[in-house]
């Protein structure tokens, strides 16, 4: 035998519960007597209020959850402040202790922090053969020991030799300098002397030349100007010839068997044609007056048959505009008698709502209890 937990009953309860919902809510709906037409009311209003008491319920715990929000933010108020005046309080403890027992003339390396250092300690060289000036140090350059002067009277009358050293170098180096120049003003001279009879001999040679190409220039003028007159008496024979040629040909006499062509008598050479005879201009014209007789015909034709099809849409248009008007009175009538019946349905129903109302009110409560209940079973 099982026992029964709270939990059970619960879950029992809100089922009982449902199935009852569900129970009236379906004697409502699919009760024809007690149907009636638009909406539930009731359970609109059972809806309304379930929303009204929702939102307060909202509203009563979001107002719990912002008093507790302020309740916690002056808590954490409290517990900064706090906070801050601990932390204050530690570095100012601090502040004392190292100003106390943490002095900076205590520290084992305070010899590198010391601001008297310089004060105390040796000049940075004292000799050239000081142990303490090393490379690394750079406290002894080149040209800067302490010897200087006996160095650089050394380097004076070292500079001196070798100033006098140099003007002996220039005097024999200016000496050397003129031999050459005597001796290229001799070679100059001679080459002169012999440009002097080498233009000489090309003046005698240019002269030659010109007086053999005058003659030659001289020979050719006479030679261009006889050509030049052959070939203008061989021109104009050649234009007469063709003058006469032209005059006596068929392009000019505008003969017509010029045009025929090769392939057939129909067909004509473009470039000789000089256009057509009278007879195929009248041939012509014969024909474009069939066509324009014959164009003329099916215009006819097809204004015809627009004619006809523009009879026969107005036909069809005006039948179809009788058949609506008809289907309209058809509508009509039927909506009207539509009406009548819902009419005479609507007052029926008023009447039987009517006597179920006059017939639950007869009746007693307790048998109407004991009857949904045995349904419900």
């Amino acid at each position: 035998m099982e026992i029964a937990q709270p939990r059970d009953q619960e879950q029992y309860l809100r089922l009982a519960k449902r199935s009852h919902a569900e129970l009236c809510r379906q004697k409502r709906i699919f009760n024809a007597r007690n149907r009636i037409l638009g909406g539930d009311t009731e359970a609109w209003d059972l809806q309304v209020r379930d929303r009204k008491i929702k939102e307060a319920t909202d509203k009563a715990r979001h107002e719990t959850f912002a008093a507790e929000m302020r309740q916690n933010d002056k808590i954490t108020c409290i517990l900064e402040d706090r906070e801050r005046r601990d932390k204050k309080s530690l570095c100012k403890a601090l502040n004392d202790f190292q100003q106390t027992f943490q002095k900076p003339e205590t520290r084992r390396e305070f010899d590198l922090s010391d601001p008297l250092a310089l004060r105390k300690a040796l000049p940075a060289r004292q000799s050239d053969n000081e142990i303490r000036n090393t490379v690394s140090g750079m406290q002894r350059f080149l040209g800067e020991d302490l010897n200087f002067r006996e160095r650089k009277k050394f380097q004076e009358e070292q500079n001196r030799e070798w100033s006098f050293q140099q003007q002996r170098e220039q005097e024999g180096a200016r000496a050397a300098q003129r031999c050459a120049e005597d001796l290229y003003s001799k070679t100059r001279l001679q080459f002169d002397e012999r440009a002097k009879h080498l233009q000489s001999l090309e003046s005698a040679t240019r002269k030659a030349v010109c007086v053999a190409v005058k003659e030659f220039n001289k020979n050719q003028a006479t030679e261009s100007v006889e050509r030049k007159s052959q070939e203008k008496k061989q021109e104009q024979e050649d234009n007469l010839a063709e003058i006469s040629n032209l005059l006596r040909g068929d392009l000019l006499s505008e003969n017509p068997q010029q045009a025929a062509s090769s392939f057939g008598p129909h067909r004509v050479v473009p470039g000789c044609w000089k256009g057509m005879s009278q007879e195929q201009l009248a041939h012509v014209r014969l024909v474009q007056k069939q066509q324009i007789q014959e164009k003329l015909r099916l215009q006819e034709e097809e204004r015809q048959r627009d004619m006809d099809w523009d009879r026969q849409r107005v036909q069809g248009a005006r039948s179809a505009l009788l058949m609506e008007r008809q289907r309209q009175r058809q509508q009509r009538d039927l909506r009207r008698a539509l009406d009548c019946t819902n009419l005479s349905l609507a007052q029926e129903q008023r009447l039987q709502k009517k006597y179920m109302e006059e017939v639950f009110t007869n009746q007693p409560t307790e048998d109407y209890f004991a009857q949904f209940n045995t349904r419900s079973r």
